[in-house]
């Protein structure tokens, strides 16, 4: 049969059907697609085979549909396909509906939300174009089978009601089925339908159980404060404690805030109030400005371990004013810190800190090259009164200036030379007899040959080659500055070939020294590459700079080695060593990670040797692991695990097992923590948390479907 296409307005001229659309616009004109179409001597139109309506969003598929021009009524005969929109989906056997599809019946009936959240019954209503009502219903994300009908959880309700307005599912005389077995009642239930991100209402609960505060349960409840702003509430109930914490999110058009604290009674420490607080934010100012400010306090020491809540021992608090661009760099910043360390006092520590850095480049013509000036200032305050490292108050100003210039020579080779000067003044409080206070100069000079050799194979491999040669000289002449900002000092691949290795400001890496190295860096057209860094530094003269675990003391430093191996099925290896002509270790890590589609690997081994300078009194020998394995399409298993071998035990240990479909969510974690340090004891934590699936948004990829197996 040949299909006829009729634009509805076409039809109205017919059987005077303007009054059933008058509050339609040019843009909602209906569009009938059938077979046969004919009009009789009643004033109804019937449509016959491969029957569609298009009108606005919405598209209707029917076997029949007859129109009524008397009272502006469609009767429809089935099967039917109705789609509202992109997120609405209806199939029923009949409907009756009126003109314009705002209000009707449509019995044996199916509606899908967002291809998610399937319901069904006898009967739905629709109503005014935004409302549906479902009579003996039933609710589900799961996947339904011919072989099992039954979903793994299902919602039976006398009535549901859909607000698409609104976006939320209203249930009347709801009850909560697992495997076709009732579990739970509710009078009246409410939930976001699927395409809904944000509404107030209670969110999943989980359970939780920890040596110190036994089993307990934690029902958050989200409040939406407008389209810009909300609050989450978490009581958290267990036999040992009584718990509220909160978090608060507030978004603007030029930035953000967000705080998150709670309150707690507890049996840990009986008849003290406990908790925490933690906020930051950061906006947008005029002229390319940002500012940033955070908050961090604890009530003591353990509470955060306590809770979970955080894993930090040392709290920051502070603002932050900044501009990046291109050739300019503005910081002014002002820090307070607390310890909650039990091996550190916070009136020893530098507890309030306040830097101000302005840096700035340009590119002179008549000299050629790069300019630079950095101006930096720097303060701390302690509380003690005592003189020396437990009291010392600082503050300090630096001036360099820099400049440096490349030459590429006809052999390939490049040239640099860099010449900078440091004006540095000093004012200590508190400090002991014989330390500097005033201004000193520090001049420094620099050349660098560098002689990258590219080469690739018949077989398409490409081997880059680059021997790097730093001729470094520093002034020698240093005046009795405390050491207060260069005390963690690290040697590798990122610093070999600087002016110094120190990372503060009050050291300078200084006498005759020669920066040697190499790099080598192989790329297959297979997929996989390999790189290699060797160097080491020689001196003219050993001025006793830096301390035997760094690998730079003596005339000679010990030698450097980086390696990175990765190959095309994302399995990466690297490797920093730091050791000595006769390969005695000073530092050495190992990484190993992993990812594929079934598998997320990551591992490592560090060994540094004891540093009390550092505040590292004995050797660390340390291996951690995280790894996560997809076991079946549905069910993930994770493990962390951290071993101390100077101590021959597990410092941490957790696993957890999860499995994700199209309607469910369950989530089991085992945790312990083995270390102990004055009240924090070694603790085991449990969680179990179960969520139903398809109930407001939140995007993201969606889990893999259980599959319908079909037996013989």
């Amino acid at each position: 049969m040949i299909r006829t296409f009729i634009l509805f307005a076409v039809a109205t001229l017919f059987l005077g059907l303007q009054s059933a659309f008058a509050q339609t616009t040019s843009t909602d004109a209906a569009t009938l697609v059938a077979d046969k179409v004919w009009v009789d001597s009643r004033d109804t139109l019937t449509a016959e085979g491969h029957v569609e309506i298009l009108y606005g969003k919405t598209r209707i598929k029917a076997k029949r549909i007859t129109y009524s021009g008397t009272d502006g009524s469609l009767q429809i005969d089935g099967p039917i396909t109705l789609m509202d929109g992109q997120d609405i989906l209806v199939l029923a056997s009949s409907a009756q509906m009126d003109g314009d599809l705002r209000n009707g019946i449509l019995r044996g009936a199916r509606m899908v939300l967002n291809q998610q959240v399937q319901l069904a019954a006898a009967e739905i209503h629709r109503v005014d174009g935004r409302y549906t009502q479902l009579y003996k219903s039933v609710a589900s994300s799961c996947q339904v089978c011919a072989n099992n009908p039954t979903p793994l959880w299902q919602i039976r309700a006398r009535r549901i009601i859909h607000d698409q307005q609104e976006r939320q599912l209203y249930f009347d005389g709801a009850v909560l089925q697992v495997a076709g077995v009732p579990v739970f009642y509710l009078p009246r239930l409410r939930l976001p339908d699927p395409t809904l991100k944000r509404a107030t209402g209670f969110l999943v609960p989980s359970f939780k159980s920890t040596s110190k505060l036994g089993w307990g349960v934690k029902v958050p409840y989200f409040i939406k404060l407008g389209d810009h702003a909300d609050i989450l509430l978490t009581p958290y109930l267990s036999a040992s404690t009584t718990t509220v914490a909160l978090r608060f999110r507030r978004a603007f058009r030029t930035g953000d805030i967000s705080f998150a604290s709670a309150f707690t009674h507890d049996d840990i420490r009986p008849g003290r109030d406990r908790g925490y607080f933690f906020g930051k934010g950061q906006f947008d100012l005029p002229r390319n400005f940002v500012l940033k400010f955070n908050l961090e306090t604890s009530s003591d020491r353990d509470y955060l371990l306590d809770y979970g809540y955080s894993t930090k021992d040392r709290l920051e608090s502070g603002i932050e004013l900044s501009r990046a661009r291109r050739d300019e760099l503005i910081v002014a910043e002002a820090r307070h810190y607390h310890s909650l360390r039990l091996a550190e006092n916070n009136d020893i520590l530098p507890t309030v800190i306040g830097n101000l850095a302005y840096h700035r480049r340009y590119h002179p013509a008549l000299t050629g090259g790069e300019l630079g000036i950095r101006f930096d200032a720097h303060s701390h305050y302690r509380t003690s009164s005592v003189a020396g490292d437990t009291g010392r108050d600082l503050s300090r100003a630096s001036l360099r200036l820099d400049w440096k210039r490349n030459w590429a020579l006809r052999n390939g080779m490049i040239a640099s030379v860099l010449g900078e000067v440091n004006a540095d003044y000093y004012n200590i409080k508190q400090g002991l007899p014989g330390e500097f206070a005033g201004s000193h100069a520090t001049p420094a000079a620099m050349v660098e040959l560098r002689w990258p050799f590219v080469k690739t194979t018949q077989f398409g491999a490409s081997h880059v080659i680059e021997p790097v040669v730093q001729l470094v000289w520093t002034d020698t002449n240093q005046v009795n500055i405390p050491d207060e900002d260069s005390r963690l000092v690290e040697f590798d691949q990122a610093n070999l070939f600087s002016l110094s290795r120190f990372p503060g400001a009050d050291r300078y890496e200084r006498g005759l020294r020669a920066n040697v190295g190499v790099t080598w860096t192989r790329y297959d057209p297979t997929g996989w590459s390999l790189g290699l860094t060797v160097g080491r530094i020689f001196r003219e003269k050993d001025l006793g700079q830096f301390q035997a675990s760094t690998g730079l003391s003596g005339k000679n430093s010990d030698w450097l080695a980086a390696f990175q191996l990765k190959l095309r099925n994302n399995l990466a290896l690297t490797n920093r060593s730091v050791f000595d002509n006769k390969f005695n270790f000073a530092k050495n890590e190992t990484r190993l990670t992993w990812q594929t589609a079934k598998i997320g690997l990551g591992t490592s081994y560090i060994w540094m040797e004891a540093e009390p300078f550092e505040n590292r009194p004995s050797d660390t020998s340390e291996w951690t692991l995280d790894a996560a394995y997809k076991l079946s399409p549905n069910w993930t298993g994770k493990m962390d695990w951290r071993y101390d071998f100077i101590e021959g035990k597990a410092a941490y240990a957790g696993m957890g097992l999860e499995y994700r479909s199209e309607c469910v969510k369950l989530a089991l974690s085992l945790s312990r923590r083995f270390t102990s340090s004055g009240s924090l004891t070694p603790t085991t934590d449990f969680g179990f948390t179960v969520s139903l699936t398809g109930f407001g948004g939140g995007g993201g990829a969606r889990p893999s479907a259980r599959s319908c197996r079909t037996y013989k």
